[in-house]
């Protein structure tokens, strides 16, 4: 026969260990909860564009370092380097070559893309940054391919890039026409990322952004003072401003 105050002990053990049980099962519970969400997070992964700066681009940095596409600092700042890292990266496998980290490049580069719930409200607001970067990369092209030109003129480079884009012998993004193999000379002899737009660069590709054509449709350029293909003279001469001729 079991002494009482034994008994009274025994029993308050027994509690305890119920309470610290319950307390366990809570605590793996809300562990589970906790890492049932986590993944949805971890593959909330923004679209990614020059001038975008953060975690994910450090992610596709370092996942493009590790490659050996990227050469430079994993910052978290999408620039130059990084967006050449990305076409590179687009080009070598079989991607829509147009500097965008979207779903499709997410998923090569080996991360999941799926945008959580609490991240869908964004998407309605990207037309901005979206303009933000197509002036950007146009007026790294206008600067590269025409300082010194008339202001007429530079806006003309960039109409001339725009026109493309509506053009079925072209591609179908601005990257992807700036980045053409052998559209551009500055690009071929890396002058576009080492000559950086100044304000009046930035105006004209507003400009031609905004529609102010020049060359009535044009979808070359070049300077007829210099050498260049033959076959570009079978193109039809619309006008000349500057040193640049513009034809179709």
């Amino acid at each position: 026969m079991c002494h009482p105050a034994r008994q009274g002990c025994i029993c308050i053990m027994n509690l305890q260990k119920r309470i610290l049980g319950s307390a366990l099962i809570l605590a793996l519970a809300a562990a589970g909860i906790l890492l049932t969400a986590a993944p949805a997070l971890a593959e909330a992964r923004p679209t990614l564009y020059w001038g975008t700066r953060g975690r994910s681009v450090r992610l596709v940095q370092w996942k493009l370092s590790d490659w050996g596409y990227y050469r430079g600092y994993v910052d978290g700042i999408y620039g130059a380097r990084t967006y050449r890292a990305v076409v590179a990266f687009q080009r070598r496998n079989g991607l829509r070559v147009d500097g965008l980290v979207g779903a499709q490049t997410w998923r090569a580069l080996g991360f999941d893309y799926r945008v959580a719930a609490a991240a869908r409200a964004p998407a309605a607001t990207y037309a901005t940054p979206s303009r933000s970067a197509t002036v950007h990369l146009l007026a790294r092209a206008i600067a590269a391919e025409s300082t010194g030109e008339p202001y007429r003129g530079q806006v003309a480079v960039g109409a001339v890039m725009m026109n493309r884009l509506q053009n079925p012998r072209f591609p179908r993004t601005l990257s992807g026409v700036i980045f053409q193999p052998r559209a551009l000379e500055s690009v071929s002899n890396g002058l576009y990322w080492r000559r950086t737009p100044d304000a009046t660069a930035y105006a004209a590709a507003r400009d031609a952004v905004n529609g102010f054509d020049p060359t009535y449709g044009s979808v070359f350029f070049w300077n007829p003072y210099k050498p260049v293909s033959g076959w570009i003279w079978t193109r039809r001469i619309v006008t000349q401003i500057g040193k640049h001729v513009f034809a179709r």
